[in-house]
């Protein structure tokens, strides 16, 4: 195989550009929504001289298979107050109507203790599950095209049925912006 990236002609694959699965965070399902958010809070993701932090983290379970994956929006949605209308399984309400968010004001320190309290939850109460991956020896095109077609903005890879890697859209679209540009 000929060295790849940097002007080369061959293909980038996506283990070419993907993040290492030891660079990026995962947990198991039992962490706790707090967990997770000290996880994100505390992981910077260098890529090419540049850092950004995860806005997704994988969850395994005790064989390290992955189970799902959760988002910033997932922890906060498992936060909210019960009577807010979250729903752990992303169920439609039954009704359409929304709850005035400035009854929080009512009590902040009670609503201050229920964020506590629901922070303790396990992750496996809000993650999403992953019904789409791709092979660390797919084709960038191959990569595009699922993403663009999920509408996903994050995929993990994988290489002999286990997780290796992620991509996430920026390591997509500086790559295609290197080819282009």
């Amino acid at each position: 195989m000929s060295a790849r990236g940097g002007g080369s002609t061959e293909a980038k694959r996506a283990c070419d550009f993907m993040i290492p699965l030891e660079n990026y965070p995962h947990l198991p399902y039992w962490f706790t929504l707090r967990q997770a958010m000290a996880e994100m809070e505390s992981s910077q993701l260098e890529r090419d001289g540049r850092m950004s932090l995860p806005r997704v983290v994988l969850v395994f379970d005790e064989r390290y298979q992955l189970l799902g994956l959760v988002r910033r929006r997932d922890i906060l949605r498992g936060l909210q107050p019960e009577f807010m209308g979250h729903a752990f399984q992303h169920q439609k309400r039954p009704f359409d109507v929304d709850v005035d968010a400035n009854l929080t004001e009512l009590s902040f320190d009670r609503m201050a203790g229920g964020l506590r309290e629901r922070a303790e939850l396990p992750v496996s109460e809000v993650m999403l599950p992953v019904k789409v991956t791709v092979q660390a020896d797919d084709h960038i095109i191959k990569v595009v095209h699922e993403m663009t077609k999920n509408n996903l903005s994050f995929i993990p890879v994988l290489q002999g049925g286990k997780v290796v890697g992620v991509v996430r859209t920026v390591e997509l679209f500086h790559e295609i912006a290197s080819m282009i540009l």
